[in-house]
């Protein structure tokens, strides 16, 4: 017990360190993978056939390969393949890597929900802003947008915990995220070594993480209920 209580702070602090690590990549993925994925939804929706088959084909690919495949091919294909490691061999490089894959995958997600939240709109409103005179950009951001999110919370509330659970994939390569922080404990870390029960301790920052996005969501969907139908 005295050992457990003499290696907590150091544990913590570890933990805590991979933990900023993760939640500054689910930051970034979302401030990326959110307005990127909402373009790729009117890319798919496009009346200009190769755009539309071409952004379809692409999101086909993306949400039909693993994340992880994604992230190694990211990381080590250009210094392998065209010799040139954009990245580098560094946290910052594998950071930036972790962020580039990450949006990738996520912005394809995001499109297809907000391309279903887009079409649920019915097809009336759209005839009734161009008889108000008003354009196409118009109508969307001052007619169709709020009932869209109202939409697309739900889904979008599920993908984006995903998300959180998701960033644990980025150890893949290397990068330093909560988990890497526990395991590290079983192999060798601050003169801890053979310990499991620290990465046990990173399911906590997971639960109460999701714990607070949940209920975040849930009052989302509570502001938006004047939206029915």
């Amino acid at each position: 017990m005295s050992q457990f209580v003499e290696q907590l702070p150091v544990v913590l602090s570890a933990l805590n360190e991979g933990f900023v690590q993760t939640l500054k990549l689910f930051i970034v993925t979302l401030l990326g993978a959110l307005p990127l994925g909402l373009i790729i939804s009117f890319g798919s929706m496009s009346k200009f056939k190769p755009l539309s088959s071409f952004v379809k084909t692409f999101v086909w690919i993306v949400r039909g390969s693993p994340l992880m495949i994604q992230l190694l091919i990211i990381f080590y294909m250009p210094g392998i393949v065209f010799h040139n490691p954009v990245f580098g061999g560094g946290e910052e490089g594998r950071f930036a890597a972790a962020c580039v894959a990450f949006v990738i995958n996520y912005s394809c997600y995001f499109s297809e929900i907000f391309r279903g939240g887009i079409k649920s709109i019915p097809y009336g409103q759209q005839e009734a802003g161009e008889v108000l005179g008003l354009t196409k950009s118009q109508i969307f951001f001052r007619i169709k947008l709020l009932q869209v999110i109202k939409h697309v919370v739900p889904p979008m509330s599920n993908e984006i915990i995903t998300l959180v659970k998701d960033t644990s994939l980025a150890r893949i390569i290397a990068m330093q995220e909560i988990i890497w922080a526990g395991e590290a404990f079983l192999k060798g870390s601050h003169g801890i070594a053979g310990q499991v029960w620290p990465l046990f301790f990173t399911a906590v920052y997971y639960l109460a993480f999701n714990g607070i996005l949940t209920i975040a969501f849930g009052k989302l969907e509570k502001k938006l209920n004047y939206y029915r139908g």
